[in-house]
């Protein structure tokens, strides 16, 4: 049974950035519940103690729903005061004005005055809220801050307590006849070395077969290039996770995606795993047929 939970409770003013927090978290590995009622807490807190692979959880806790008003201080007093939970509370908030324009950018209504204007429902909840905010371990004022920016808040208080998250990088090789990969963040194109498909002992193979392996890695210019690519990530990968990335994607392409592009991603990736967590594809690998594809 897991003891001990790590909870955030994020909460504040509507419209202040508590979606983008809460994706935030969810790339931390936190598992996260938007809008919750606070009835639910007590049941929700056993079902969860049931659960070994779930012990960090983000809950959003605001009034789009002012009847639960009460509910609320109580859960975080309940929380706060419960020895088996390690709770912070976060709350964000921005100034009236700059709430008021975000919600005229989104043409959405105040959850506390749905049938009046928006500045009458900042200032009730803000009002309402003022206790909370007070109780708060962590205020965030995200007037002037771009999602990214408060993306970047989260990851700086929360991912140094956090054992399980790490940035981790997608390995992936690819055939340009079949098209880009959608979700590629660097792409490299491996068909100036030479093509294994034009040897006949090695047409129908791929590039996790030695053989193969082997003529694309001895091929002339092959050693300079993948030492330059691999120096590259070395300097890149750190500043991708400082800024936030939860993931960096690389892909490796060559004309089939069968042999070239291949050998170099899964070198690539093995490489990599010495210092990150990384998971290694090869999207076009299977669409040869017997009678082979110039890869």
């Amino acid at each position: 049974m897991a003891v001990n939970n790590q909870f955030v409770i994020i909460t504040g003013m509507s419209g202040a950035g508590k979606t983008v927090a809460m994706q935030s978290f969810e790339d931390l590995g936190y598992f996260c519940v938007d809008n919750m009622p606070p009835t639910l807490l007590p049941k929700f807190k056993e079902l969860i103690k049931m659960e070994r692979d779930i012990n960090k959880i983000a809950l959003v806790m605001d009034l789009r729903s002012q009847a639960f008003y009460d509910e609320i201080i109580d859960m975080f007093r309940d929380l706060k005061h419960n020895n088996d939970n390690n709770v912070d509370i976060i709350f964000l908030d921005a100034s009236d004005g700059k709430l008021v324009s975000r919600y005229k950018e989104t043409r959405r209504a105040h959850p506390l005055a749905r049938n009046g204007r928006v500045i009458d429902g900042i200032k009730k909840e803000r009002e309402l809220l003022a206790n909370v905010k007070n109780a708060a371990d962590l205020v965030v004022d995200t007037t002037n801050m771009a999602p990214r920016r408060l993306r970047e808040e989260v990851f700086h208080n929360f991912e140094s307590i956090d054992a399980t998250h790490t940035f981790h990088v997608e390995v992936m090789s690819f055939g340009f006849k079949y098209g880009l990969p959608l979700d590629a963040d660097i792409v490299m194109d491996v068909r100036f070395l030479p093509n294994p498909y034009y040897e006949a002992s090695m047409r129908f193979k791929t590039g996790l077969d030695k053989p193969v392996e082997a003529y694309v890695m001895n091929s002339r210019g092959a050693q300079e290039f993948y030492t330059k690519l691999l120096d590259m990530l070395n300097f890149t990968l750190p500043a991708y996770s400082k800024e936030g990335k939860a993931s960096l994607t690389i892909a490796i392409g060559c004309t089939g995606g069968q042999h070239r592009s291949v050998a170099i991603a899964e070198k690539l990736g093995n490489d990599l795993k010495k210092a990150y967590p990384v998971n290694i594809t090869h999207r076009d690998i299977d669409r040869h047929t017997t009678k082979g594809e110039n890869s």
